[in-house]
């Protein structure tokens, strides 16, 4: 592989994404593609600080307050983390990236504020593939929630995260060839398979670099 791919997986809580990003990474490494995993908010020292301020910090951030610190965070991943990787000819699995940031400050703020704070922080750096683990949210939160260590927006009401739910799935049906939608009440094994087979099917086993838009 001469140049990295990039490959986000998008939901709402609960829906497995680590697990599906371990499964991944896995069968990645095992067609000897080196592979580089991240999670936002995080990946680097600053963005893991900024992580804990808005997952479980004092104080309640107000939309805006929230949508800078979480660019603010993605810009640190993308320069330090992100492009380097893909630079480097490694395939790059993230934990969420700027679709989190459409659904679930979307509504809080005009589309048009949303995606100035997305252009700054990638400088147009867009997922190859986004796979999203969809699944009803009441089965998401509860899922969340049996961890015992519930965060700022897994303790949000259930309407609020309906609304994500909705806003991802409308991300997914305006750009059906970059994100793949999957069910994620499936059990994990069949899952993992399904995504191995998705990211066969439009990535292939060589592929290219995280595009631009």
């Amino acid at each position: 592989m001469k140049r990295g791919v990039f490959v986000t997986f998008e939901g709402g809580e609960g829906a497995g994404k680590s697990t599906q990003i371990r499964h991944l990474a896995r069968w990645l490494a095992e067609r000897g593609i080196e592979t580089a995993v991240t999670r936002e908010p995080g990946g680097t020292p600053l963005a893991e600080a900024v992580r804990g301020v808005l997952l479980g910090g004092a104080g309640t951030p107000d939309a805006v307050t929230q949508t800078l610190l979480f660019a603010a965070a993605r810009r640190d991943n993308v320069l330090n983390v992100i492009r380097p990787a893909l630079a480097a000819g490694h395939a790059v699995l993230c934990d969420r990236f700027a679709d989190s940031t459409r659904a679930y400050q979307g509504g809080k703020l005009p589309d048009a504020d949303i995606e100035a704070t997305i252009r700054l922080a990638t400088d147009g750096l867009a997922p190859d593939l986004t796979l999203l683990l969809d699944l009803p949210p009441e089965v998401g939160l509860a899922r969340a929630r049996r961890r015992g260590t519930a965060d700022r927006f897994e303790n949000d009401n259930l309407s609020f995260h309906e609304g994500v739910r909705g806003r991802f799935l409308a991300l997914a049906k305006a750009e059906p060839a970059r994100v793949a939608v999957l069910d994620g009440t499936l059990p994990e094994d069949e899952l993992a398979v399904t995504i191995t087979r998705i990211v066969e099917e439009r990535l292939g086993v060589r592929v290219a670099r995280g595009r631009e838009s």
